[in-house]
């Protein structure tokens, strides 16, 4: 199974657009606290996640906590790693679970996270004109390299509510 981890998220909105994008893809989500905001429902409809009740997330205290209750392979994704993302293989043919970690928006993951496993740090190789992208936009861009890998399993392929031939009618 895929999972996204949010170590120490600051920005409601960006957790409100990985929430969705976590719905759409059939990921669970992982926020590991401290949180830069509430996460009650109020706050979080009004940071567009109107999906919220077909979310599957848990909150973990630290990093810790989170390592301890969560067993498979852990991908770190900082602007100091020297792989790209879609150079590591996510077939999952041994059905592990892979768990694809991002650091909070205004510093990362803490270096002493990332130097025990250097082999699973990654980036998403971008211009020098930028430090880093979005959080929510390299989650997107990552799952779907992820689930591309897997051939999409678990996705649809056409559209559910208007209809497989809606262009054609």
């Amino acid at each position: 199974m895929n999972h996204i981890v949010l170590f120490e998220p600051e920005i409601p909105q960006n957790t409100g657009n990985i929430m969705r994008t976590c719905v759409a893809t059939g990921t669970k989500l992982h926020l590991i606290k401290p949180l830069g905001f509430v996460l009650d429902d109020a706050h979080l409809r009004r940071s567009g996640v109107n999906y919220i009740d077909k979310l599957d997330f848990e909150v973990y205290e630290n990093f810790s906590d989170f390592k301890a209750k969560n067993p498979g392979v852990y991908y770190y994704f900082t602007r100091y790693g020297k792989k790209p993302h879609s150079s590591f293989d996510y077939q999952n043919l041994k059905g592990e679970n892979l768990y694809f970690i991002f650091g909070k928006e205004s510093t990362g993951i803490p270096k002493e996270i990332l130097q025990n496993d250097l082999d699973h740090c990654m980036r998403i190789p971008m211009t020098a004109n930028v430090r880093a992208l979005n959080v929510s936009n390299s989650v997107a861009i990552v799952i779907y390299e992820v689930l591309r890998q897997q051939n999409y399993e678990g996705l649809l392929f056409t559209e559910p509510h208007k209809g497989a031939d809606y262009l054609e009618q």
